[in-house]
């Protein structure tokens, strides 16, 4: 998506250790129209039946509700990385490790929202090493859903995650893909690395 190519090297800045911050438009300050084009692209890139979007929580709940519209609004199911009182026992958990926390935790979701009917569209902001991803796919495989695809924002082309996860025979469409990166420029490559 060239728009957002544009945008993030405009907007965006790179901190030490590879990390982009684009929370000025994407995942803190969210511009809500250019979230909305990013739904639409993906509901083009994914011209699929979908009964579900899955994402992990926080920065990927904005981006699966903008997508659901242009799936006449189907639900959002989002994982939780810390269990909560009201959350029951019944749950769907994977392990991961957040490289920008430097923490693990436990995505989860509650058996009674996914299922072996489901046909599952995965939305998230970031793609490095594929943990939270592959965390989510984990989920859909415990509970027996088809996973329709992966759509991502941004992919760190030159790490390993999205190449572990389309090995595993999913689509993964990321709408830029970040070859290199330095303190002073962002490079994009057309297609995965």
């Amino acid at each position: 998506m060239k728009a957002l190519e544009v945008k993030i090297k405009k907007e965006g800045k790179v901190f030490p250790g590879e990390i982009l911050k684009i929370d000025n438009f994407l995942n803190h300050q969210i511009d809500t129209r250019f979230l909305d084009e990013i739904g639409q692209e993906f509901r083009r890139l994914f011209d699929k039946e979908v009964t579900k979007i899955l994402t992990i929580e926080a920065s990927g709940i904005a981006i699966a509700t903008a997508t659901a519209r242009y799936y006449d609004f189907c639900p959002v199911l989002f994982a939780k990385k810390i269990a909560a009182a009201n959350m029951s026992d019944a749950v769907y958990s994977a392990e991961l490790f957040s490289y920008t926390r430097k923490q693990t935790f436990y995505a989860s979701v509650a058996k009674e929202y996914l299922n072996e009917n489901d046909k599952v569209l995965i939305i998230d902001d970031f793609l490095a090493n594929g943990e939270a991803l592959n965390a989510l796919v984990s989920l859909c495989k415990q509970a027996g859903a088809e996973i329709v695809g992966c759509g991502i924002v941004v992919e760190k082309g030159y790490q390993p995650g999205g190449r572990k996860i389309r090995e595993m025979g999913i689509d993964v469409q990321s709408l830029a893909i970040v070859s290199s990166m330095t303190d002073d420029s962002i490079e994009f490559a057309d297609q995965p690395l």
